[in-house]
């Protein structure tokens, strides 16, 4: 069942931890346009120096006055972390920035936590630590003030409490069939307790909530109910899809729904508090009187203008479709972020003088959001290979994060038409890297000994050839951020230099 933790874990789990530090914050505080944000950090870093300025105290917090396009288009909780690394360092970079690094780090750190839950092997959480360390879009996104980081963290949290939900509530069954307690447990089974597990991972989804709507409670209620199902019929209950309605599914609904919505609605407390905040009269002053949803005025004003607020946001999202004239330059839509195949950019200096260190006397200095192609160009096998493995083989350990990788881009399909960009597909990869390793971890137990001795004395084992193939993967995934680390940290490089790594069309 569980493999317990050992010291070999602490050391791979804080060599992997410190690792991701460095790589996140090495040139933390650089690039900046002559010391202000750059790209959307100049829509979220304000909206959160604004919460530091007009907090009314630690617990409510402050609001955003910055309106952005109109109105602020996104919950509260990101901007409010954003505000907590300004309050102690300022209105400067490192201040907007440190929060995003802090949490950059942490998705590192889950990730490699995340596999080794679901593999119970350190080994494969140590393949997909290196592999999320050398990630191009986890590095970005931890290294500029918006709000992505901070929801994916909680996503990877959120999958990794849900895998230790399934994992104690199995280990629950097992034992209660042991002590021969499912012969007096009635037709419907036996109840199982309360989960912490589930009730952590109910939290979790009402941060990520918080941050960004999300349809991660849907996919993640429906993953809990459907194993306990299963785990009803595998341990021959007599009435098991009655036993799920009647004994699992209200405490699901309490955890993973209730939960959640009580975490959402307590993220915009400084909302509530604030009497300048943006609608927060709107009922009283006109507002909705005047707007396509009347039936507002029916309800208690704070309410009334609450969800007037939320329903000006819908709308506005819905308005940024591409049939209604709503194109950007660095669009991209969901198929393309399978294989990475139009990054965004976030900085750009061009036609710098750099003829003391070039030829040619011409350099520029550019950010993108770039996948790495040798993790995200396996994204579609891997997902293939999940698919195989779990539905002819029972491998169980591919449900999590193959559930939360359909959580992050199936709902992205459905709303194909929207103006949408490459950063949207961060939640996804790190469910691709854990996917990978655990391929990986196939892989290396496949083809019998190496016959290259000079293999094996460099190695310093016998390695089997099946080994040797995933060494030699990790080695291009480290080559790979290594080669592309240009346009990751924004070096000041020749422009031939960037044409040469710049090797799609659509990567421009």
């Amino acid at each position: 069942m569980t493999t317990p933790w050992t010291r070999r874990d602490t050391v791979a789990v804080t060599v992997i931890g410190l690792l991701a530090a460095f790589t996140r914050f090495l040139g933390l505080t650089e690039p900046t346009s002559s010391g202000t944000p750059v790209f959307d950090e100049k829509h979220y870093v304000p909206q959160g120096w604004d919460m530091v300025r007009d907090r009314f105290n630690p617990v409510l917090g402050g609001i955003e006055s910055n309106p952005a396009y109109g109105l602020v288009v996104h919950p509260p909780l990101g901007k409010q972390l954003l505000a907590m690394g300004e309050t102690v360092f300022g209105y400067t970079p490192l201040g907007w920035r440190i929060m995003t690094a802090l949490f950059g780090v942490a998705v590192i750190v889950f990730t490699f936590l995340l596999a080794r839950r679901v593999s119970q092997s350190t080994s494969i959480a140590v393949l997909a630590g290196v592999i999320a360390l050398c990630d191009g879009v986890l590095l970005v996104s931890a290294k500029f003030g918006m709000l992505d980081v901070f929801q994916v963290l909680f996503i990877v949290m959120a999958a990794w409490t849900i895998a230790g939900d399934m994992r104690q509530v199995h280990e629950r069954w097992h034992d209660a069939w042991l002590a021969g307690k499912l012969e007096t447990a009635g037709p419907y089974g036996p109840r199982l307790g309360f989960r912490w597990w589930r009730f952590a991972t109910g939290v979790l989804l009402g941060l990520s909530l918080s941050v960004k709507w999300s349809g991660l409670i849907m996919f993640f209620g429906l993953l809990s109910s459907f194993w306990d199902l299963f785990l009803r019929r595998r341990y021959g209950v007599e009435k098991p899809i009655a036993g799920t309605l009647l004994r699992d599914v209200p405490p699901a609904l309490a955890s993973l729904v209730l939960v959640p919505v009580v975490l959402y609605l307590w993220s915009w407390r400084a909302w509530f508090a604030s009497e300048t905040s943006v609608y927060r009269h709107s009922l009283s002053d006109g507002t909705i009187a005047g707007s396509e949803w009347p039936w507002l005025e029916n309800l208690p004003e704070p309410v009334a203008g609450w969800l007037y607020y939320h329903l000006s946001v819908l709308k506005f999202h819905a308005s940024l479709t591409s049939s209604s004239g709503h194109h950007h330059p660095w669009d991209s839509k969901p198929w393309a972020w399978l294989v990475s195949a139009r990054p965004i950019l976030y900085y750009s200096a061009t036609d710098l003088d750099c003829s003391m260190a070039s030829g040619d006397g011409k350099c520029r200095e550019m950010i993108y959001m770039f996948g790495t192609p040798a993790i995200w160009w396996l994204t579609v096998p891997v997902l293939l290979w999940a698919c195989y493995v779990w539905l002819t083989r029972k491998d169980y350990r591919v449900i999590v994060p193959v559930i939360a990788f359909a959580a992050g881009f199936l709902p992205w399909l459905a709303a194909f038409d929207r103006q949408m960009y490459f950063f949207y597909a961060t939640a996804l990869v790190p469910f691709t890297i854990v996917l990978i390793a655990l391929m990986l971890g196939n892989v290396a137990q496949k083809g019998g000994p190496v016959t290259w001795s000079w293999v094996n004395k460099l190695a310093g084992v016998e390695l089997r050839w099946g080994q040797l193939a995933v060494i030699v993967y990790i080695a291009l995934v480290v080559a790979s951020f290594l080669y592309w680390s240009p346009i990751l940290y924004g070096y000041m490089i020749p422009d031939s230099w960037y044409e040469s790594i710049m090797w799609l069309p659509s990567w421009k």
